[in-house]
């Protein structure tokens, strides 16, 4: 089963370092101690992490951003001419479609190879959800995700992004904080909630994986891809091949 789910790894990045993500914590956060990986520099861990999950996506979270400060934009760039294969998932932390654009418009010689992801944790109102994903979006939508943030069964989410199913985006991720770095398995229940509410979206996990069977399980649960990252770090899941 684990070949018939597609890994998409994970780099959090924190003032230029990749560290590692513990429930949602971000002021724990720590440079990444890895055994996968004897550095915690951004591009050297993007490359082991790829190479590890024959990945062609990068989901790359930051911090920075995430909490107010800027777009640590060099070492995006960095990233992307060092693996010029690579989809870039990019979570900055994007308020409403503006920031999207501006973010678009700094990184517009690789704008093609990033999708950028809108979290319902930054969304500031519904009009910005709507102004991201509605009928008014054009060609933007087609390079964004929506990720469904949640933490210890609370909805993140001032733009109600999780009650305006119609809006949702083709791609969408079910991000369960409480269970990133956690160890404690992927919250399937609520991944299959959602995938009853889209049954044609391209449906992303995050959090929790220990293991193939897990990965298993999340694929039966209706998963096309999950965000790993410690799992690979301990090395609790295998090298894949292409």
């Amino acid at each position: 089963m684990i070949s018939e789910l597609n890994l998409i790894p994970v780099i959090d990045l924190l003032q230029g370092q990749v560290v590692r993500a513990v429930r949602g914590d971000r002021q724990a956060y720590r440079p990444i101690v890895s055994a996968l990986c004897a550095s915690s520099d951004p591009v050297t861990v993007a490359r082991i992490l790829c190479d590890h999950c024959a990945a062609r996506q990068l989901y790359v979270a930051d911090l920075d951003a995430l909490q107010g400060r800027a777009t640590q934009i060099a070492v995006l760039v960095d990233l992307l001419q060092a693996l010029p294969e690579i989809e870039l998932w990019l979570d900055a932390g994007l308020a409403d479609a503006s920031a999207g654009q501006a973010l678009r418009s700094q990184l517009a010689s690789y704008a093609s190879r990033i999708v950028f992801v809108f979290g319902s944790e930054s969304l500031r109102s519904r009009e910005a959800l709507e102004r991201c994903f509605g009928n008014g979006a054009g060609e933007d939508e087609v390079r964004a995700a929506l990720s469904l943030d949640r933490r210890d069964g609370q909805r993140l989410d001032a733009a109600g992004c999780w009650d305006a199913v119609a809006l949702w985006p083709q791609r969408l991720i079910v991000m369960t904080l409480e269970r990133v770095g956690s160890g404690a398995g992927p919250d399937l229940e609520t991944l299959q909630e959602v995938r009853r509410l889209a049954p044609g979206a391209m449906l992303i996990g995050a959090g929790g994986i220990r293991s193939e069977d897990d990965l298993a399980r999340a694929s039966a649960a209706g998963a096309d891809a999950w965000l790993v990252a410690s799992a690979l770090h301990d090395l609790q899941l295998p090298r894949m091949r292409r």
